[in-house]
């Protein structure tokens, strides 16, 4: 498909009717989840996206204004009064960046299936502000994948987690895989900056 100079593909809105079954937080709910597809958006940081969004379920998470707005994370989650209270990315966003959400937030979580090990040495070694309070989770990329082949643009998913392992059923299929949390770990010798 070709477009006109100066204008761009447009989004795909895509819903997700999730239910929820996270037996490890004792969340079991039904989500009704609504968010664009940027054109410059992968399919797999779509699913990785709307996977953050039902493992973080809670009050006040929501998508935030996307790709669209580079300084936004993927998710964040306001309390009441609007305060940002998680910041929440996906994939694999610079030390930078997680040092400036660090300072802006008081929880910052990462999910990405790229070397999420070497994030958590970078973190440290970079001297991100309270790396060692980070959450840092690989997803598996071969249930990214798999979910994201069949994605269309409603989709109804069953996700269930025990133990650390996903589940997820789409179509009369499940996908499963690991949800790791890595940790990261002051190394000798480097301390945290101060403010």
């Amino acid at each position: 498909m070709r477009y006109a100079p100066g204008v761009g593909a447009a989004a795909i809105v895509r819903r997700f009717d999730v239910q929820l079954a996270d037996s490890d937080r004792g969340v079991y709910e039904a989500l009704e989840l609504r968010t664009a597809q940027h054109p410059s958006e992968s399919p797999r940081y779509l699913v990785a996206r709307v996977l953050a969004r039902a493992l973080e379920h809670d009050d006040g998470v929501e998508f935030s204004r996307g790709l669209a707005e580079a300084e936004d994370p993927a998710l964040w989650q306001r309390d009441l009064s609007g305060s940002l209270r998680a910041w929440i990315e996906v994939g694999a966003p610079s030390p930078a960046r997680l040092h400036r959400a660090q300072k802006a937030c008081p929880r910052v979580v990462v999910y990405g299936w790229k070397a999420v090990p070497r994030l958590a040495e970078d973190v440290v070694t970079e001297r991100v502000h309270r790396a060692s309070e980070l959450t840092l989770y690989a997803l598996d990329p071969a249930l990214l994948d798999a979910l994201a082949s069949g994605l269309d643009r409603q989709q109804r998913w069953d996700v269930s987690v025990a133990g650390g392992v996903l589940y997820v059923g789409v179509g009369g299929q499940t996908h499963e895989g690991a949800v790791t949390r890595v940790p990261v770990a002051a190394q000798h010798g480097v301390r945290e900056p101060k403010e």
